[in-house]
């Protein structure tokens, strides 16, 4: 059975992506399934990412799934952003977890509403994707566009107080 050219190109994109990561991918052992089996490692490979994200499911629901998505990779990428000396990535992720706090609280007060939205958990994972990838960087454009009008008033009158009681 010969596959589509696309399908072909996307196993090699796997292949690539897999190779980079051997330690995490367990390569080697993939490499060793192939020679067995006399399927492409890609397949091992994919298996193996379906039966953790079941699981996962299974254990946890949607929304341990979008509480990871909205996680993991912005912490991985804040403690790189902290030891990196350039100050823009410490803003973009400082910024990312400004708008998830207002997320999470605000999906905390309005639990209820949630119940009610077809495919809630689907398009809260697209939209924290959203926030934090470098193509798109939502998170500074919702900081800039609702944050911080709605926010930034209180924290000068705030501010001005706290610096009227020092005084």
């Amino acid at each position: 059975m010969t596959l589509p050219p696309a399908v072909i190109q996307a196993l090699d994109k796997v292949d690539s992506f897999i190779a980079k990561y051997p330690t995490v991918s367990q390569y080697e052992k993939l490499k060793e399934l192939e020679k067995k089996s006399g399927y492409s490692k890609v397949y091992f490979f994919l298996l193996a990412v379906a039966v953790i994200c079941s699981t996962i499911y299974v254990l946890g629901g949607a929304k341990l799934i979008t509480d990871l998505v909205s996680f993991v990779y912005p912490a991985y990428m804040s403690f790189k952003a902290i030891d990196s000396s350039n100050s823009g990535d410490d803003t973009q992720w400082l910024t990312y977890w400004v708008v998830f706090s207002c997320v999470s609280v605000s999906e905390g007060v309005l639990g209820f509403v949630t119940e009610f939205i077809p495919f809630y958990f689907p398009m809260k994972v697209a939209f924290f994707i959203w926030l934090y990838h470098p193509k798109f960087m939502g998170a500074s454009t919702l900081y800039a566009q609702i944050i911080k009008p709605l926010v930034m008033p209180y924290l000068n009158s705030v501010s001005s107080s706290v610096q009227k009681k020092v005084e």
